[in-house]
């Protein structure tokens, strides 16, 4: 009797007490659900689940049922024992269904305010208390990081999916992928696994991590791209702190909802609160007040234990954000108190894009980071903060299956367990080799044939002034063929100028690395003629060969330039680079350009030989970069780029008819400025020693084509300007919407507003002027339709511009003013430019 008694009293809890407990999942893929609301049906009594997905729910009374809801998911109803202890886990399905537009209007509207506004008042305390919260207060920190990364792609159309092309690729579909609350069917390209330590020393700040173990497959390799990876960590935020001033994701800076000044942007709402047995929390909300700015808008969760802490929070985009083709957002980071902190232990960052905004193909992104095993000021040794601050373990490439099941802190669903089985089969397919191939042509301009590449395609027609139509063909090879030796020629002829071009390079590889790809080491030897403009042989952007055809004003000084060059090319893992060359160069007048003497005879000089060594410098701290098949593109941050070129020429060696000596420099650099935008800063400089003729000084970078270069002076004429010392100042600043965004009717458009400003300072010593001293070529004289050229004078040459961008999201249109030396031929003070330049 005793022992039956002290059973049904230990069964119903000893006071009446009803208790219910369990774990919350997602019923598709098994992952814990956080901060599921579940209250005993009919009263006030109320908890949520925590990070992974565990609750307890006890009160007194006898209560006989249980709800559990969440926002995207099917609320769920259960049955329970009154005054009894139950345990009860459950599975949440995703409410198919979209919810229509409800508005609630009132009889008198509130105008928002800050003050007396309890929401602000409580974000006020999380922003005082910021330091005091964020992990990077402590003076040392150490934790371990599981970071997660996929591409899928999605709204693939029926006529595709059941053709008879993809027939054969059906077992690389995943059905149970969620696209903005909806079940989807996608096709995973992308997945990446890594694991990392990380180490944190306040002061002197050093950071180091340590990729321990990384696992990766990929099915769209056709992007001739290293770092892929690199690039799209970085795109969904591969260092998102709740705790800074701005989010860098979505290469955008966002405004954090508890920056120090959030609340001038924000409005935020107390929207509910949340007690368990452990802790009180405050819901609050926050939207934006302008709708188009680079702002969140979602929920916090901060902790009413006096620190003010985050301890979850959720962020989203509205609709009406100037970000293109991103159809949506959303970051969700959960914190847990450990030492009298909140560290954060897991980050999710999802994101979707198309080229239309709510239908079409599109592309589903997301990046989980769990982090684990946070040690508070527990310092190396001295010794060890001086190592690299990334690096990379021996054997950290780990394809064992078994290795990852017992060191993967996350589970994962039961479709991404299968991606690396599923590319591993997709790559031995021969339809799929081939599919490949024709893919990597077309996106990377050289066509895979064996150990040889036939390329660029880009480059097989052009035409100018001076050569008229112009065919190339050319090719390299790769490692198939060998890995020390590489060689990449080219051929071209103009019909026109009925000239043969021709560009040979012989590459000797030290570390066996292609010398296309990162990093560099190895020596060359090649051979190089062809037609150029003076001063511009780079002026063609890429990008932009279609537009840079067409040309305002008279372009027709050119040059046929024959150059012997051996080198040495070497890359430092901190991305410090150098570049040492000899080079024996030969110009050659073409077109409208003579050389001619300025001494008593004014005879004609056929060519102008020099022999050069020169020494390039570059250096990029934390640069991150993505490899193309020809060169590298550096992803914009806020550290700064140095260049410095050092050239010095002998006289009498192979030819070379001068001496002299030139140093040029310059630093560039992107200031972020939050909800301003960003500013791209260029300081640049030259000087030349030694007296040398006009086209051995420096010839200032000019543009006459219609395609806006953000490098040149765009309403400069080719070879207007020479000079042998000048400094340099090129600003252009990026609002990204700022203004126009508050613009009724404009705001739609999502147009993005641009101001630059470059200005010259710089001039011609005498003894280089051949208007004072002999023995000089004379400048080319504006006769015959020609422009002149002229030394640049003590006053400065400057321009500005405006722009209007994003207009059909491609599209950029400057309107560029030149301020001064307007009395020069064929000089308008206005131009327009145009650039093509989609960007998110």
């Amino acid at each position: 009797m005793i022992f039956i008694s002290l059973s049904v009293s230990a069964q119903q809890n000893n006071s009446g007490v009803t208790q219910v407990s369990g774990r919350i999942t997602d019923a598709l893929s098994g992952a814990p659900l956080p901060f599921v609301r579940i209250n005993f049906t009919g009263s006030n009594h109320s908890t949520s689940s925590d990070n992974h997905g565990n609750y307890l729910l006890s009160a007194p009374g006898s209560f006989n049922q249980v709800s559990f809801s969440s926002m995207g998911y099917m609320p769920e109803n259960r049955k329970i024992n009154p005054g009894q202890i139950n345990s009860i886990s459950v599975k949440l399905r995703y409410a198919e269904n979209q919810l229509k537009e409800v508005k609630v209007i009132s009889g008198k509207k509130n105008r928002y305010r800050n003050k007396g506004n309890p929401a602000v008042e409580l974000i006020q305390q999380v922003i005082d208390h910021k330091e005091r919260n964020r992990m990077q207060s402590s003076n040392y920190l150490q934790y371990d990081l599981y970071e997660r990364i996929g591409l899928s792609v999605f709204n693939l159309s029926n006529k595709f999916l059941n053709g008879r092309f993809f027939s054969k690729y059906k077992f690389m579909l995943d059905t149970t992928s969620k696209v903005n609350g909806r079940t989807q069917t996608t096709l995973p390209v992308f997945f990446s696994e890594k694991m990392f330590q990380n180490y944190y020393r306040k002061d002197p700040s050093k950071s180091i991590q340590i990729l321990n173990a990384q696992k990766q497959t990929n099915i769209i390799k056709f992007i001739d791209t290293a770092g892929l990876d690199i690039y799209v960590n970085r795109l969904y935020g591969n260092s998102i702190d709740i705790y800074s001033n701005n989010i860098f994701v979505i290469n955008r800076q966002f405004l954090s909802p508890i920056a120090n000044h959030s609340p001038d942007f924000y409005k935020f709402f107390i929207t509910d609160t949340i007690k368990t047995t452990a802790e009180k929390l405050i819901e609050i909300s926050f939207t934006p007040r302008n709708k188009g700015d680079l702002l969140f808008e979602g929920k916090l969760y901060v902790t009413m234990d006096g620190s003010y802490a985050v301890k979850s929070c959720e962020l989203n985009v509205n609709k009406e954000i100037n970000i293109n083709f991103m159809r949506s957002l959303r970051i969700q980071q959960d914190f847990k108190q450990d030492s009298g902190r909140y560290f954060l232990v897991k980050s999710t960052v999802r994101a979707d894009f198309g080229l239309l905004k709510n239908k079409g193909f599109g592309i589903l992104g997301e990046r989980t980071a769990v982090f684990s095993n946070y040690k508070l000021n527990a310092p190396q040794p001295d010794a060890f903060y001086n190592g690299k601050s990334l690096q990379i373990a021996a054997n950290s490439n780990q394809a064992d299956t078994n290795y990852w099941a017992r060191h993967r802190p996350d589970t994962l669903t039961q479709q991404q367990a299968t991606v690396y089985a599923h590319i591993t089969r997709l790559e031995k397919m021969p339809s799929f080799k081939r599919t490949t191939w024709i893919a990597s042509t077309l996106t990377g301009g050289y066509a895979n044939i064996g150990p040889v590449q036939l390329g660029p395609l880009g480059s097989t027609f052009a035409y100018d002034s001076q050569e008229g139509a112009r065919l190339q063909a050319g090719g390299r090879t790769t490692p198939q063929f060998n890995k020390t030796i590489y060689l990449e020629d080219h051929i071209a002829y103009g019909f026109k100028d009925k000239q043969v071009k021709y560009n040979l390079n012989t590459y000797f590889s030290l570390n066996q690395v292609s010398p296309f790809r990162y990093p560099r080491d190895y020596f060359k030897v090649s051979y190089r003629y062809d037609a150029d403009l003076p001063g511009q042989s780079l002026t063609v952007i890429p990008e932009q060969a279609a537009l840079t055809s067409f040309t305002t004003g008279k372009t027709d000084y050119w040059l046929y330039n024959k150059t012997y060059t051996v080198a040495y090319v070497r890359d430092f893992e901190n991305h410090f680079s150098f570049n040492i060359a000899l080079r024996n160069w030969n110009q050659q007048p073409a077109g409208t350009l003579e050389f001619r003497s300025n001494n008593a005879d004014n005879h004609s000089i056929y060519n102008l030989t020099t022999s050069e060594v020169e020494l390039n410098l570059r250096y990029a701290p934390h640069e991150q970069i993505i490899q193309g098949t020809e060169v590298r593109h550096t992803i914009r941050s806020r550290y700064p780029i140095l260049n410095l070129q050092i050239r010095h020429a002998f006289k009498d060696v192979l030819n070379s008819s001068y001496t002299y000596n030139n140093i040029t420099a310059n630093i560039y650099k992107r200031f972020f400025l939050s909800q301003l935008g960003y500013s791209d800063i260029t300081l640049l400089g030259s000087v030349t020693t030694g007296k040398v003729p006009f086209p051995l000084l420096s010839i200032l970078r000019a543009n006459q084509s219609i395609a806006y270069d953000p490098d040149a002076y765009n309403k400069m004429n080719y070879l207007e300007f020479v000079s042998d010392h000048y400094v340099g100042l090129n600003f252009t600043h990026s609002f990204s919407g700022f203004i126009l965004n508050k613009i009724p009717l404009i705001q739609h458009l999502k147009w993005r507003e641009y101001l630059s400003f470059k200005v010259l300072y710089g001039g011609l010593r005498n003894e280089n002027n051949p208007l004072f001293s002999k023995d000089l070529y004379q400048f080319p004289a504006a006769a015959n339709g020609a422009n002149g050229t002229f030394s640049l004078g003590n006053t400065p040459y400057t321009e500005g511009g405006v722009g209007i961008g994003n207009i059909f999201k491609f599209l950029r249109i400057d309107v560029i003013k030149r301020f001064n030396y307007l009395d020069h031929p064929a000089v308008s003070p206005y131009g327009v430019k145009l650039s093509f330049d989609p960007h998110l």
